[in-house]
């Protein structure tokens, strides 16, 4: 059993980073207070080709595995970007695997190049109002009409709505009162967003403000039948393919993030002076940190775990929920820890390991709950009643 990198994992990971260099705390700095999306960002992410880092070779991605895609988005996270700068691509890295899984290869010859290419943006439309984590209750329809479908309903929590051209949607097709199971009757979508049709609402938060969050509200939007990813009525089970990929590139942000906060506390602690010695020299400064990195390094190991048996095509479940359970509450530790080393000055921007503890509720709370997580465990692994 080898824990380290290949020379290759190694390389990718000395790449991005060089490439992340480029954008230093000054762009995040300024990106967060302006509230504007990394455009130049993405673009350089793009062009070095790394958007389809675990898209097939065939459609011009690198046909990697969700390994070296976690190796990539630590990268960047790490970098300074925290979730600024992951979220501006992460839905590009994972957010197709249903098409890659079900599409037809036409629709995998259209819909994939240009998004690698960074030509198209994508949003992840899947969560609505009063629905939550409960996924088939859904209400936004799609209603077949001929040779196109029409959508009305609303989505809250969307990323990247406000650049995005295209968007993976999930819709009910068939009515809760007319299936069997309510896994059943969900189809799922990726199609042009028409601006016409859907009004997009930006929700003002906490943190991470250079990537938006947006309410959708559907009037009536016209979908193209051949949008229509794989069997109509089948889109809960494709969207599962998404799911534990989605969690191990959260997981692997976060440690990310955590890491950028522990340096900055680290490199704080090292050259404070307050009676005559650096404030790292005193074991309130030091045990914190220390344990921050071994919470962080365990998370991580959680992670590539994950990330392995998903590569080997098993059963990934639960290590790829732990590995994000794990990495969101290591990572608000040592955000919280890089505030509290910093003192007053961590509460500066000019700091930003506030910025840091401002994105750090992301992988907490997104894209599900610590809660739910920790209820997923106690059924799944030990066999628990469930409880929901």
């Amino acid at each position: 059993m080898d824990f380290s990198l290949s020379a290759d994992q190694r390389q990718i990971r000395d790449l991005v980073e060089k490439l992340c260099a480029r954008f230093d705390d000054a762009y995040w700095l300024k990106q967060d207070r302006a509230a504007e999306f990394p455009e130049e960002f993405h673009r350089a992410i793009a062009d070095a080709g790394w958007l389809g880092i675990a898209m097939p070779e065939a459609y011009g991605g690198a046909g990697l595995g969700m390994t070296e895609a976690a190796i990539m988005m630590r990268a960047i996270a790490e970098s300074g970007a925290g979730m600024s700068g992951a979220s501006a691509v992460h839905m590009n890295i994972f957010g197709l695997q249903p098409v890659v899984v079900f599409g037809t290869e036409e629709q995998k010859a259209r819909m994939l190049p240009p998004l690698i290419r960074g030509e198209n943006k994508a949003c992840f439309a899947v969560t609505e109002p009063d629905v939550g984590l409960n996924t088939t209750e859904i209400k936004t329809r799609a209603e077949r009409r001929g040779d196109h479908y029409v959508i009305s309903g609303q989505k809250i929590w969307i990323s990247t709505a406000q650049v995005a051209d295209k968007a993976l949607i999930l819709a009910r097709t068939t009515p809760l009162d007319q299936i069997q199971r309510k896994t059943e009757g969900l189809s799922l979508f990726y199609t042009e967003l028409d601006r016409a049709r859907v009004e997009i609402r930006r929700i003002d938060k906490l943190g991470r403000h250079a990537v938006d969050s947006n309410m959708l509200f559907f009037d009536d939007m016209i979908v193209p039948a051949n949008n229509l990813i794989g069997r109509e009525g089948d889109g809960f089970r494709q969207i599962l393919h998404g799911l534990n990929p989605e969690r191990i590139l959260i997981a692997s942000e976060a440690v990310g993030l955590g890491f950028a906060a522990l340096r900055k506390a680290t490199l704080y602690a090292k050259e404070r002076i307050v009676f005559d010695r650096p404030i790292g020299q005193n074991q309130g400064i030091q045990h914190p940190l220390a344990r921050c990195w071994m919470n962080l390094e365990a998370a991580n190991l959680m992670a590539l775990k994950a990330a392995s048996l998903y590569d080997r095509g098993e059963d990934c479940g639960a290590e790829a929920n732990s590995a994000k359970y794990l990495a969101g509450e290591a990572a608000f530790a040592a955000c919280e820890t890089a505030v509290m080393t910093l003192g007053g000055m961590g509460y500066s921007a000019e700091y930003h390991v506030e910025r840091y503890l401002r994105e750090c509720f992301i992988p907490r709370i997104a894209p599900v709950s610590p809660h739910m997580i920790m209820n997923f465990i106690a059924e799944k692994v030990l066999g628990l009643p469930r409880s929901y």
